[in-house]
């Protein structure tokens, strides 16, 4: 299908005035187009080749795809735990939903009702980083919203300092966000809570319609996506960065990527948001703070569906969000079997890869392909002996699995990506891409797309980060 015949529909618009503003899009000066996502074109049933053009206009608001009534949405949200009664789409439009049930948003299209001051625009940094982090966390099986193209522009805008204007091209299955329902709850509006719980059962829940409990089985559905989703951020060494409600997906999706992070030396305690002062966002806390947010979505929900049934399903959050994880760091670890001391064993390995600062992903690809040899481990670490003793240990973890060693080390490639796109890296396309050079991006796409693959073009990637530039910290703008 050709980009002109794409259709969209608008479903959102159906809910009352106060969900939704309707919002022009206004172009920036002389776009052009940077990248787009084969695979993300592919999920539209859209062929880009030679639409190149149409796409920049679609994007910059000079053209509308068929059906399409661009306008932001309305939510509310806790930031850094505190309450904010409204919020919103302040720099991104929604265009739609196509057949196939893709959401279709510009993000940086220009001021809103919901801008708050501010100019609707998203800097070229910003957006190369939502971008290429869509695409890489989709490649690396993570639910996530997904982006299909970025065009960049001659538009200067305000920041720090005077940046150009750029538009990324977002999908999502869903935009409802758990500040959506804060906001309507805040409101006591609850006809119109119950008729926004309607439209999330149909986008993203229609298995259960028509159910007895219906509300009360989407929250506990919700409950496990989210567990689910944080187990996967932290095996892989994700960091948001800004988990407010108004971030959080209403279906287990990772939105909203900005002060992001993957971890490059393992730290507990990491923080990627310098806004983030106090650490409440911290890699560590992760999961105690989607917990927190289940929680403030269940006092939202409280009067579709009883409180304590929901509090004992949530309730159920650790235990779920533990199997889970522990699931995944077995595959990470080349275990297909469980044993009782695995927890003991992995927070065993983590201490000592947190006091010799181990890189946390370049580590696991290494003992992905373990055979004894303690050599390449080993050269990761200022003091050999704590290392040395935890893999004697591993060797006789090993040796109460039934897998060979050929089949282990198969499984834990399958598992540990050889690249992860840490904060240098994207650095790295940010700064030759303020030069005119999108050469950087493509190589990260492609890197993004195939994370588990060799690419022995782009070795240095997989290596540990050099120490000058490990742990960015970066600003909820970024």
């Amino acid at each position: 299908m050709k980009l002109q015949e794409l259709n969209v529909e608008m479903p959102y618009l159906e809910l009352e005035d106060e969900f939704h503003d309707k919002t022009d899009i206004t172009p920036l000066k002389d776009p052009f187009l940077i990248s787009y996502s084969l695979d993300a074109a592919e999920l539209l049933g859209v062929d880009l080749a030679g639409q190149e053009e149409l796409l920049v206009k679609i994007m910059n608001g000079e053209t509308h795809l068929k059906g399409s009534e661009p306008f932001s949405m309305c939510y509310a949200g806790h930031q850094f735990g505190y309450f904010v009664p409204r919020l919103g789409d302040g720099r991104a439009i929604n265009l739609g939903r196509t057949e196939n049930n893709w959401n279709l948003q510009l993000k940086g299209s220009g001021p809103t009702l919901y801008s708050r001051q501010g100019d609707g625009r998203a800097v070229l940094r910003s957006s190369i980083r939502e971008y290429l982090m869509s695409e890489a966390m989709c490649g690396l099986h993570i639910a996530t919203s997904r982006a299909l193209a970025l065009i960049g522009s001659d538009h200067d805008v305000a920041r720090e300092k005077w940046e150009k204007g750029a538009i990324v091209l977002r999908m999502s299955t869903s935009w409802v966000r758990f500040g959506t329902f804060e906001y309507f709850y805040a409101k006591k509006k609850f006809d119109k809570l119950e008729a926004l719980a309607d439209y999330v059962m149909d986008e993203s829940y229609p298995h259960l319609k028509g159910r007895d409990d219906a509300y009360f089985l989407m929250f506990e559905e919700l409950v496990d996506r989210t567990a689910l989703l944080l187990a996967k951020w932290q095996g892989v060494g994700f960091n948001h960065g800004v988990m407010n409600t108004d971030n959080m997906s209403i279906a287990g999706l990772t939105i909203d990527y900005g002060p992001y992070a993957f971890l490059d030396d393992y730290d507990f305690g990491y923080i990627c948001n310098h806004t983030d002062t106090h650490g409440r966002y911290a890699f560590g806390q992760q999961p105690n703070v989607a917990q927190w947010n289940l929680s403030m979505l269940m006092r939202a929900l409280s009067p579709l569906v009883n409180i304590e049934r929901m509090q004992e399903a949530l309730e159920k959050f650790g235990e779920i969000y533990s199997g889970y994880y522990m699931g995944f760091m077995r595959k990470k670890l080349g275990f297909t079997t469980e044993d009782d001391d695995d927890i003991s064993v992995l927070r065993w390995l983590f201490s000592i890869m947190q006091q010799e600062s181990i890189d946390y992903n370049y580590f696991f690809r290494v003992l992905s392909r373990y055979d004894g040899d303690k050599t390449a481990l080993l050269a990761l670490c200022e003091l050999e002996e704590p290392l040395s003793e935890w893999l004697d240990y591993y060797e006789k973890r090993l040796e109460k699995e039934n897998s060979e060693a050929e089949e282990r080390h198969k499984q834990m490639l399958a598992t540990n990506p050889k690249y992860v796109l840490k904060n240098y890296m994207l650095q790295y396309a940010i700064d030759k891409a303020e030069r005119g050079d999108f050469s950087g991006v493509a190589e990260l796409l492609m890197l993004a797309r195939t994370p588990f693959d060799e690419h022995e073009a782009f070795e240095s990637f997989a290596k540990p980060s050099p120490k000058s530039v490990k742990n960015l910290k970066l600003s909820c703008s970024s």
